[in-house]
């Protein structure tokens, strides 16, 4: 049997062996959801980086880099855009390399950098990716971004969602944060938006005026692509 194990903060991988785990990284309010959608939307890479200033470094690398920053909700003053889907478009994204760092998603997933393989998953590519896990013969680790290395509920929901699909094939050991995560998506499956309206996160975003972002993100099999991460770079699988 393999384990299926859902780490619920940032600050707890350290607590995992992670080089034993396929990791998926989970920050639904909004970095995995508009890394999903950019690679979808043809982004020829999206290179994720932990500070705002390296960020800023690639400026002077070249023009063919769109930069990417967002803390606490906002875009970064002097950046292209930060982590709303929306700036994920086509018209906008396709051909291009993104170097993004936000306040949450890019932290865990610089912390999940020495696992057998690290992948990004959202509601948006909910199917595609647990297809793909389940034709894997690899330990699964879901990594919860949470907010500020603290607890959230959409990245939970999210996982809980994945264990949920995966169960079904009789092959993994579930740890107690995944049955916790199980059984909070059964009660917040059947209305999404309302249960997660309430979240921490999504009221920070609608005081910045970007509801919208939340319900996007809430789109299940939106896109089929997953992102994964090759060196520094993430793209499509």
């Amino acid at each position: 049997m393999l384990a299926l194990h859902v780490c619920l903060s940032p600050a707890l991988i350290p607590l995992y062996k992670v080089e034993e785990y396929i990791v998926v990284v989970i920050d639904i309010f909004r970095a995995t959801s508009s890394i999903c959608y950019g690679i979808e939307n043809g982004a020829e890479a999206i290179i994720p980086v932990a500070e705002v200033a390296e960020c800023a470094a690639y400026r002077e690398k070249g023009a063919e880099f769109l930069l990417a920053a967002e803390r606490d909700g906002s875009v970064v003053e002097w950046f292209d855009f930060g982590n709303s889907p929306f700036s994920y478009t086509t018209e906008k994204v396709a051909g291009k390399t993104v170097v993004l760092t936000t306040t949450n998603g890019t932290h865990a997933l610089h912390l999940s950098r020495s696992a057998k393989k690290v992948v990004i998953g959202s509601f948006l590519n909910l199917t595609s990716l647990c297809d793909w896990l389940g034709k894997q013969h690899d330990n699964i680790l879901l990594v919860c971004a949470g907010w500020k290395n603290n607890f959230n509920l959409e990245d939970t929901v999210f996982a809980g969602a994945v264990v949920n699909r995966l169960r079904l094939l009789n092959k993994y050991v579930l740890d107690d944060a995944a049955t916790a995560a199980l059984d909070i998506y059964n009660m917040a499956r059947n209305d999404l938006a309302g249960y997660l309206g309430k979240t921490a996160h999504s009221e920070r975003l609608k005081k910045l005026g970007i509801e919208k972002d939340i319900a996007f993100c809430l789109n299940v099999d939106l896109t089929t692509s997953i992102p994964v991460l090759i060196g520094d770079r993430l793209v499509k699988l």
